[in-house]
């Protein structure tokens, strides 16, 4: 047999609200970080790609931002790719809080992926936190307003119920070749996944006093001699206010996210880093096309 009988590969949507845990569970599923976590919504803004091996299967898991109305340009762009990544895929993934249930937020989801075509499954997070009858209900209503051909109830933080959701994904996967090499685990530059992790870390530090209409470049990212690798990145903001609050007094805070980016970067990229962040404002950044594009979506023109 060729390798390609021999192989299954294929793609499969990670879907949902806002604060669902698609970051998490993503992050769970390829067992390393290739998706930046935050309490703040929203956090995700284009789609990532993490790549997962079960069996003879190669799984390209795709987290897509998280689905609720829009309101400003970027909202919208969001979206938009968010649904993009659902109607590419070959499995769509819908993942519910299980604390929430079935909001109206969610609902609106639901209904409509009674047009989508492909292969869905219902995915209940954070079960560990619900009762057993509360879920069975909840699986019960969402499966009356749109079926379901599976159903995965998971703790994506805790790992519970993951290995066997992987598992059985696997087998739904198409027989063919393999798209990425066995130890690839997602498919962004490591430039743009240290951008996402510095962004987080801001997030981290700076929850409830900065607006999510924030966003991080990786200038410049030189490999030195010793194996080490210095890394410049800038980070922007709409406001000078909201620079001096990414300052900090006497610089602490910025030092503290850079220390916490730092050894996370240092992890994803295998080697000692060197990082160094600059604060700078660009007002009207959310309405410059370029930014868009540089975040993997494409540009509302309304």
């Amino acid at each position: 047999m060729t390798q390609a009988h021999q192989t299954r590969c294929g793609f499969v949507a990670l879907i949902g609200a806002p604060n669902a845990g698609k970051s998490t569970l993503l992050n769970a599923l390829v067992g390393a970080k290739v998706s930046i976590v935050s309490r703040k919504v929203q956090t995700t803004r284009s789609q990532v790609r993490g790549i997962a091996i079960s069996r003879e299967s190669q799984i390209i898991f795709v987290d897509t931002p998280g689905i609720f109305r829009p309101k400003r340009r970027l909202d919208r762009a969001m979206v938009v790719s968010a649904w993009g990544g659902a109607g590419d895929a070959d499995v769509v993934c819908l993942l519910i809080d299980a604390r929430k249930g079935l909001d109206d937020e969610t609902k609106e989801i639901v209904l409509r992926l009674r047009d989508v075509k492909q292969h869905k499954a219902l995915v209940l997070n954070k079960i560990d936190t619900t009762e057993v009858e509360k879920l069975l209900e909840l699986t019960q209503a969402i499966n009356a307003l749109c079926p379901f051909d599976d159903t995965f109830m998971i703790s994506a933080l805790k790992g519970h119920g993951v290995e066997t959701m992987k598992e059985k994904l696997a087998d739904m996967m198409q027989p063919g070749p393999w798209l990425y090499p066995e130890d690839q685990i997602s498919d962004a530059p490591l430039r743009q996944l240290a951008a996402e992790i510095t962004r987080e870390k801001i997030f981290e530090r700076l929850h409830d006093e900065l607006p999510y209409q924030i966003t991080v470049e990786t200038d410049s990212w030189k490999n030195l001699p010793d194996g080490s690798a210095r890394i410049e990145q800038t980070i922007f903001v709409t406001r000078e206010g909201h620079r001096k609050i990414v300052l900090g007094e006497g610089g602490s805070t910025i030092k503290a996210i850079g220390a916490a980016a730092r050894r996370d970067i240092a992890e994803a990229s295998e080697q000692k880093t060197h990082l160094f962040l600059f604060v700078k404002v660009r007002e009207n950044w959310i309405d410059d096309p370029e930014r868009y594009r540089e975040m993997g979506l494409q540009f509302p023109k309304e």
